[in-house]
């Protein structure tokens, strides 16, 4: 009698799973090239992680290879440069996260207000399309801007009686036209997210809003800013697991391998790729990476933690 039960059980929970999956058939389907991307790209490549704690040689292969424990590791913290480069990581992360967030939200709430739609259009195309620039192009124009002999702005600062500084001498200069040229190329995207979801809000609470005689910005302190908390917070969460994952083609092809600029412009990606070119070590890169992935997970879970202490329902998980 309790196998029949069981059994039936299952059979229940089978015909209710099956049920639900055809009822959602179209949800499915739109999330399914979502759920095999990841799939591939970041499930199926995990058991590689095993590199890091071997001297991997090209004949043996990653199995074969000699098992070292966690003698890759060591590449990093014995460097000499570890403080330094968390320092640049770090602070140019918090730098596109906050700044970012604050300027997105700004442009989105601002194209909301206003009327003409072709506007809107128009404005959303101009600001996107610096995001489907590549990082060589960006470096080209930065350079062709800044270059001290030939470079625009130099030609303008001289043609007005000035002296143009030697940019691309001088690091402590780098920190803003890093952080100003990633705000140029993330901008339009993060407008675009923001913006979808203040069209998602409930037009009815802004129409009551109005008649009531609130003003633009009593409506955008309390019913805007409010209805896009959670998404603030989502995209915040996902952005810090990547806190210690600096942008490698960002940085490296604005500043390439000029030791003057390192001090406040060499990341993890930038060091390790140099130190790649010298030995070809995959065993030590992939400690690195391996490094910060653990980290930037404990980071998400730390700051999940605190959202959902503050507030359950504007938590991840």
């Amino acid at each position: 009698m309790q196998k029949t039960y069981f059994a039936q059980q299952q059979k229940r929970g089978g015909n209710q799973i099956g049920r639900m999956l055809w009822q959602n058939k179209t949800l499915i389907l739109m999330c399914l090239p979502a759920i095999v991307f990841f799939f591939v790209f970041s499930y199926l490549p995990m058991p590689g992680a095993y590199i890091a704690f071997t001297n991997f040689k090209y004949n043996l292969g990653i199995y074969n290879s000699p098992f070292v424990g966690l003698k890759n590791f060591e590449f990093l913290f014995r460097s000499g440069q570890l403080t330094l480069l968390l320092r640049n990581t770090v602070l140019y992360n918090l730098a596109f996260i906050i700044l970012g967030n604050v300027v997105q939200l700004f442009f989105a709430i601002t194209l909301n207000e206003v009327s003409n739609k072709g506007y809107k259009k128009i404005a959303q195309s101009i600001m996107f399309l610096p995001y489907f620039i590549s990082d060589v192009l960006v470096s080209l124009l930065v350079y062709n801007l800044l270059n001290y002999d030939y470079g625009f702005i130099s030609h303008l600062v001289r043609s007005m009686g000035g002296e143009m500084p030697k940019v691309y001498q001088n690091a402590s200069a780098w920190p803003f036209i890093i952080v100003l040229v990633n705000l140029w190329k993330s901008t339009g995207y993060g407008t675009v997210v923001y913006f979808a979801a203040i069209t998602g809000m409930d037009s009815s609470m802004m129409e009551a809003a109005q008649i009531d005689g609130a003003s633009a910005w009593q409506r955008i302190r309390y019913i805007t800013l409010p209805t896009l908390k959670p998404t603030v917070i989502i995209l915040f969460l996902f952005a810090i697991g990547g806190i210690l994952k600096g942008n490698f083609g960002l940085f490296y092809n604005l500043v390439g391998n000029n030791s003057m600029l390192f001090k406040t412009t060499d990341i993890i990606e930038t060091y390790v790729y140099r130190s790649m070119m010298n030995s070809f070590n995959f065993s030590q890169s992939s400690a690195v990476g391996l490094f910060q992935s653990v980290v930037g997970f404990f980071i998400v879970l730390g700051a999940n933690a605190f959202v959902k202490h503050l507030d359950p329902d504007y938590a991840l998980f």
